[in-house]
């Protein structure tokens, strides 16, 4: 049998855990401070509930669970594949939630905060930074439209990503209606719009010219993309030109708040900005799309948005709702490399005692835990040697039952 992990997991050792739940709680102490309260939901989702999400190319992703027994069989015999699976694992929290919600709204606060932190799994081809099992961190609002919503929103996940010690970041923000308003003002087709906002998404990557490439290639309306590329070329695509090309005067506006808003809150300790190349992939997304860039680590290290249409799936009635979700993995990933450390934490020491003095050893054990984290090992015939183990293992000192009151902590 095979003892590595199934590619795309991992194990954790214990000084790896150890920082993986500091981490978490922390982030998970910001959240509950701000009044969000957290829920749990299955890891296992109905299939008809995750292909009907429009979560965008993360529908390509789902691990499918096969039926069982006699309905397995008929399946199979059907010769249909699409018939094999039912369910599915989640590959976000968001649909999840919404589902959560559909069926427990009557017992639910309006608007509902809510947290997740939890595994999510998609079938990514494993390589450096996409896992196939991996953890998210969401805070989410239910039943509001306010945009006080999405700056809340931004200012807790703000709060969480310093409180683990990201520092040098930036929310980038823009909105999907927005966006949409500004090209089709060009003249493109609005039937075309998520096709041309996968190339814009491209811009700081193939540049100018990689994306007027591209847009013809797609052979869309030539007029249009003369139009666009001009004012792409020209380097403003501030939100007040956005606002003077786009009809959605409103949407424009609602985002000019949520901006000067949340710098206000920010206080200079990370910056905000508008980003109208800002597309986020999932098309659940109905308004405002937001995303944190970390200048440090050159990558997005949380993102969310608002889908005010996906609860409707279940209830037939529209719900508002918006969420902002933190990249753990990515985050834990920057910070082992960095040599992270948990601040304040007590010493970890070994206590070794002769198994014959188990008793007063523990009683010794917790007079030190007031200082310490103390760890109770039988002392091993070559103590000296076993030393090294421990010390490589995370431990801070050691005490000899008997020989002391106070540890040795290593050099």
């Amino acid at each position: 049998m095979k003892i590595t992990t199934v590619k795309g997991t991992n194990d954790y050792l214990p000084e790896e855990a150890l920082i993986r739940d500091y981490l978490q709680n922390q982030i998970l102490e910001v959240y509950r401070s701000r009044g969000f309260m957290r829920i749990s939901t299955p890891a296992i989702e109905s299939a008809e509930n995750l292909d009907k999400s429009e979560g965008g190319e993360n529908l390509n992703l789902i691990f499918k669970i096969l039926k069982r027994g006699d309905k397995l069989a008929e399946a199979m015999a059907s010769g249909s594949e699409a018939e094999l699976s039912d369910m599915g694992l989640r590959y976000d929290l968001t649909l999840p939630l919404c589902r959560y919600y559909a069926n427990n709204k009557a017992k639910l606060m309006s608007p509902a905060k809510c947290i997740q932190i939890d595994k999510v799994y998609r079938a990514e081809r494993p390589q450096k930074g996409r896992l196939r099992e991996f953890v998210q961190c969401d805070i989410d609002i239910l039943g509001s439209e306010s945009e006080n919503c999405e700056i809340e929103l931004m200012d807790t996940t703000a709060q969480a990503l310093l409180a683990i010690g990201m520092k040098d970041f930036t929310i980038k923000v823009n909105d999907r209606k927005l966006l949409k308003s500004f090209l089709t003002a060009f003249g493109f087709d609005p039937a075309h719009f998520d096709s041309i906002c996968i190339t814009m998404d491209k811009l700081d990557k193939i540049g100018v010219d990689g994306v007027a490439a591209e847009l013809k290639e797609k052979a869309f309306d030539e007029a249009a993309t003369e139009k666009l590329m001009a004012v792409i070329a020209g380097g403003d695509l501030s939100l007040e030109k956005v606002s003077e090309i786009a009809e959605d005067k409103e949407s424009a506006a609602r985002v000019a708040r949520i901006i000067e808003t949340a710098k206000t809150l920010a206080d200079g300790k990370y910056g905000i900005v508008y980003d109208i190349t800002l597309i986020r992939g999932q098309g659940y997304y109905t308004g405002t799309v937001f995303e944190v860039e970390s200048h440090e680590f050159r990558g997005a290290i949380a993102g969310g948005g608002r889908y005010d249409h996906l609860i409707g799936k279940f209830i037939g009635e529209s719900v508002p709702a918006v969420g902002f979700s933190i990249g753990f993995e990515r985050i834990f990933g920057i910070l082992m490399a960095q040599g992270f450390k948990i601040p304040n934490a007590k010493a970890k020491i070994a206590l070794f005692y002769d198994s014959d003095k188990f008793l007063d050893a523990a009683r010794q054990a917790e007079v030190l835990r007031a200082n310490y984290t103390v760890s109770m090992l039988e002392r091993p015939k070559k103590l000296g040697k076993f030393l090294g183990r421990i010390q490589e293992a995370g431990f801070d000192g050691y005490l000899v039952f008997g020989e002391g009151e106070e540890p040795k902590l290593f050099a």
